[in-house]
């Protein structure tokens, strides 16, 4: 693979946890000596100091937040091993999610009550050629295991794996199976595969053209369709609730659009720039209606290139591709964008959940509501979240650190 491709995939990869790493890590206040979350208090809002000069002394300012209906961690919290990357079933009655001790990653599988249902280690033997599976706990060769995306009916997944051999290529796994099915093998990379929500399929970024292009695979005939021809590479491909269409970003260095392709069928003359204007878009992830697509961008007034904001356009492409037209579709500024998992919507299309970039408050969760114009903190009293992603009955899986390590925690909002 070229170097200017592998670069550009496993940088935009890392975007977010760099910024996570890059915050100050320290205890917050809402954490018991365990390690467990103070459970949230039944107040309306947190009391912020006015500054000096804003008001009289000593005056306090009220913020409005929401209260979650329940919160807590998935699994037992535990120092040692890092967990990341939740990802819900479509029907929202499991949650799989990466593990990490040490060199060693594995895939579990839970229902929302944390009760393990499944876990995964996956890695090639020495010859690369037969495939071998450890059980949890015994410590072999580094193997990378991510990527998670679920069939329509969940009762299967792809997954993006090194195999321990060092290149990256798409598996497929059944629920409960023993048995792993290598969907590429290639010299280059293949990953960051997204399973149609309607039928046997996945779009996929394979580096085999030497830039990054999108390709369809039918999983019941394993025929390749390649979508996306050369030139900057194309990353992160995302069906649309329909499966009709995909969404992606486009570009290179840090000069990324979105781009749409309207008909599968007819991929190279329907392919449209969503974006066009010289701010870095990431990330596209359309709404559960269909309607909408949110993304993350470095445009801010202020034009400074590490400020992020979060932008929501009409997915029809009616909305200007650049300029003042597209700036007024930012919907929360200052934000953290999560590359891995893309913008959070809740199933009602209207909402998006967030994190904001607030070192003093350890990078808080936000809920935008695009319709009623509002913009709150959820009280959770975690620090350093990431990995935000909403189930089909709007529970949140987030990740947070407890004492330096990760875990992953659910909240439920009322409504």
């Amino acid at each position: 693979m070229k170097e200017d491709y592998e670069v550009k995939v496993w940088k935009i990869c890392a975007l977010a946890g760099c910024m996570v790493l890059a915050a100050a890590l320290r205890v917050h206040p809402g954490f018991a000596a365990d390690g467990i979350p103070v459970a949230p208090q039944a107040v309306p809002g947190k009391a912020e100091q006015t500054p000096a000069g804003n008001g009289a002394a000593g005056e306090e300012k009220k913020t409005e937040m929401i209260e979650p209906l329940s919160l807590g961690p998935l699994t037992r919290i535990e120092a040692g091993r890092n967990d990341a990357n939740p990802a819900w079933t479509p029907s929202g009655t499991l949650i799989a999610f990466e593990r990490s001790r040490g060199d060693k990653k594995e895939i579990l599988i839970t229902r929302p009550d944390g009760t393990v249902v499944q876990t995964i280690y996956f890695q090639l033997s020495e010859n690369g050629k037969e495939m071998k599976f450890f059980f949890p706990g015994v410590f072999e060769e580094t193997s990378y295991n991510a990527g998670i995306s679920w069939s329509p009916a969940g009762d299967r997944f792809v997954f993006m794996s090194n195999g321990g051999e060092g290149n990256y290529d798409i598996y497929l796994r059944e629920l409960g199976g023993k048995t792993t099915t290598r969907l590429t093998d290639h010299k280059e990379k293949d990953g960051q595969a997204h399973w149609s929500p309607v039928n046997n399929a996945i779009v996929f970024v394979s580096g085999r053209t030497g830039k990054g292009d999108i390709y369809v695979m039918d999983l019941l005939t394993r025929a390749l369709t390649r979508l996306t021809q050369g030139g900057k590479a194309y990353l992160y491909p995302q069906w649309s609730p329909d499966g009709k269409k995909v969404a992606m970003m486009h570009g290179s260095n840090e000069n990324h659009d979105i781009y749409l392709i309207g008909d599968l069928t007819k991929p190279g003359e329907t392919l449209k720039a969503l974006t066009t204007w010289n701010a870095d878009d990431l990330r596209p992830v359309w709404s559960p209606d269909g309607k909408k697509i949110a993304f993350y961008s470095n445009y801010n007034a202020a034009g400074d290139p590490k400020l992020w904001s979060l932008v929501v356009i009409a997915a029809d492409g009616s909305d200007p591709a650049g300029g003042d037209g597209l700036a007024a579709r930012v919907v929360a500024q200052d934000i953290i964008p999560d590359v891995e998992r893309g913008p959070a919507w809740m199933p009602d299309s209207q909402r998006i959940v967030y994190v904001k970039n607030d070192r003093q408050e350890y990078n808080p969760i936000y809920l935008v509501d695009l319709k009623a114009k509002t913009n709150l903190p959820i009280k959770t009293d975690t620090k350093m979240n990431h990995d935000v992603v909403c189930s089909a009955d709007g529970t949140i899986a987030f990740r947070a650190q407890v004492h330096q390590w990760d875990q992953i925690f659910l909240a439920k909002l009322k409504n």
